[in-house]
């Protein structure tokens, strides 16, 4: 995700965290996942940022409501990209893999319903990838095997298009594409959550240039921060990124209760 927003918004500084010490939150409670995503919204909110961009399904589908409510600037959520796999799929028959709490939720389901009529969806819980993606496995023998084991099924009952459902698996495209060929469309919706951004931000500055045609200044810096393992962040991360890049530590422990976080 943070790839694609950088790409199309080259003019803009980024600040990004990760909040690998109380990662994956697919397995978690709804209210862990809600406290997590106002502690880390209202940070981001005091640093001064003018919009954030969700970029966790799960958060998105648990959180996002009560984050927009409390932020008072913009707020860009990622969801399944169910819609477009429906209008790609040949097969009729398209899967999304995700987390177990993205899976279960509501928003999914109600996303199935709205553009599935005629399509059949299948939604695959995909535990473990988010761990071994957090340590930079991207092609081991460890995640060649739990993708074999979530898609292959699928696959033979007739799906031809693959959501990724989680912003993790879309470092996995490239492994997903050497294990299963032409076989598969993927879809990751990461670039259609940075062109919705770059909107949002052109109605917040609409006397801006275009961003998009804008070459990024000297000055222009990406803020990677983590709440997890530091070594383990600076070498994972510019292994993520594609070059090497700086990460700090974030003390950001969550206090209070999902209707009233407090820093």
């Amino acid at each position: 995700m943070l790839k694609a927003i950088r790409h199309l918004l080259p003019a803009e500084n980024l600040v990004y965290v990760a909040d690998s010490a109380y990662a994956p939150y697919g397995d978690q409670t709804q209210e862990y996942i809600t406290q997590r995503t106002l502690t880390i919204g209202n940070w981001l909110k005091h640093s001064g940022v003018k919009a954030i961009t969700l970029a966790c399904n799960t958060a998105t589908v648990v959180a996002v409501k009560l984050l927009r409510e409390q932020m008072q600037i913009p707020v860009v959520a990622i969801e399944p990209a169910i819609k477009p796999a429906v209008s790609l799929t040949r097969s009729g028959v398209v899967a999304v893999l995700a987390t177990k709490q993205t899976v279960q939720s509501d928003s999914v389901i109600r996303l199935c319903q709205a553009h599935g009529a005629d399509t059949k969806i299948m939604l695959q819980a995909c535990p473990g990838l988010v761990e071994l993606v957090e340590q930079g496995e991207l092609n081991s023998p460890k995640i060649q095997a739990l993708l074999l084991e979530f898609i292959e099924p699928l696959i033979k009952q007739g799906v031809d298009t693959l959501v990724m459902g989680c912003t993790h698996y879309s470092f996995l495209l490239e492994t997903i594409a050497s294990l299963f060929g032409t076989e598969l469309s993927l879809i990751d919706p990461a670039p259609a959550v940075a062109r919705e951004l770059l909107r949002r931000l052109k109605v917040l500055e609409p006397s801006s240039p275009d961003q998009e045609q804008t070459h990024a200044p000297t000055h222009i810096q990406t803020h990677l921060f983590t709440t997890g393992d530091l070594q383990q962040a600076l070498k994972v991360m510019p292994q993520l990124w594609g070059k090497p890049i700086s990460v700090e530590r974030l003390e950001l422990e969550s206090t209070g209760t999902k209707s009233g976080i407090s820093i």
